[in-house]
């Protein structure tokens, strides 16, 4: 493994685009079809925010789905568990925009009502490479997980093919009565890592081949994007219901953004780069990967946007 902490280093990630030199500005963006994901694209996919000449092609799957892409190096561009992101780091830098992240909520472990949880309960996970399954692995080591698309969990809780589920992204604001919540994922965090920090979840990553020059480019751009969305919010959500774009609608859509679109997607913060340091630091000391990370050493770096324009 090795480390950025110098700007000459991490440009040597990726090549640059000399001036005069032909530039291919079709970029594909894959991200999930939940509602936070649409919301903080489809500000560009309409058209509200300067592109400068590159053209955006999206494609929407599950989020295991494109964990497991990333894994494989298919897309330019894509979003991600923020708990895979270790085993991906050589081919792909970080972005600072749509990122998502839990404060006193996110997934739900939910059980049958009045069910009591053996230590080696079965339970389904949306996908071996999600941060909730890194982190429900952490916390319940005797489990035995089962992996399937997160919208089949509910189903397999109800039906006893399995003990209990963690359920994700709008799953999370209704389920069926029969049910109830064990464990806050967010109890969890705390847990292991401390109070005050939020809950990673999951975020964009930009595939280092591109010059970096254009990831430059890219990442401004998607970061233009988000605050259009959440400029523009009210507008946004109607025509993503209109377009029948999004799973849920009106007060419940409202709620589900604002937990996981809202102003603090825009970019990364300082306590938000502390809490993926915090979420890999775990992960290293329960032997999920090599070493731990420093998030700032994997961001594009914006050093060479200030030579460049100097």
């Amino acid at each position: 493994m090795h480390t950025h902490s110098t700007l000459c280093p991490l440009m040597l990630k990726y090549p640059i685009l000399k001036q005069g030199q032909a530039m291919h500005k079709n970029i594909q963006i894959a991200h999930s079809p939940d509602a936070d994901d649409i919301f903080m694209y489809y500000a560009i996919k309409f058209g509200w925010v300067d592109t400068k000449g590159y053209e955006f092609n999206n494609i929407a799957l599950d989020i295991e789905t494109l964990n497991l892409k990333a894994l494989q190096g298919i897309y330019d561009v894509s979003a991600i568990s923020f708990g895979v992101y270790p085993l991906i780091k050589e081919e792909y830098a970080l972005l600072r925009t749509a990122v998502s992240f839990g404060q006193g909520y996110g997934p739900k472990l939910i059980r049958p009502k009045n069910k009591k949880l053996k230590r080696n309960f079965k339970v389904a996970l949306s996908g071996k490479y999600t941060t909730n399954a890194m982190l429900f692995r952490i916390y319940y080591p005797e489990a035995r997980p089962v992996y399937m698309n997160f919208l089949e969990i509910e189903e397999a809780v109800i039906s006893g093919k399995v003990d209990a589920g963690v359920l994700i992204h709008e799953s999370i604001l209704n389920f069926d009565k029969s049910l109830e919540v064990e464990k806050e994922l967010w109890e969890i965090w705390e847990d292991l890592a401390g109070e005050g920090l939020p809950l990673p979840l999951g975020g964009m990553a930009i595939r280092r081949s591109l010059p970096l020059n254009r990831a430059i480019d890219i990442e401004n751009i998607l970061i233009e994007g988000v605050k259009a969305a959440n400029e523009r919010k009210e507008e946004l959500c109607k025509k993503l219901e209109n377009d029948s774009l999004v799973r849920i609608s009106d007060a419940m859509l409202a709620k589900y953004l604002n937990m996981y679109a809202s102003n603090t997607s825009i970019e990364l913060s300082k306590l938000q780069s502390k809490a993926l340091d915090t979420l890999y630091a775990l992960g290293f000391k329960h032997g999920l990967w090599d070493a731990p990370l420093n998030t700032e050493d994997y961001l594009i770096p914006k050093e060479y946007e200030a030579l460049r324009s100097s």
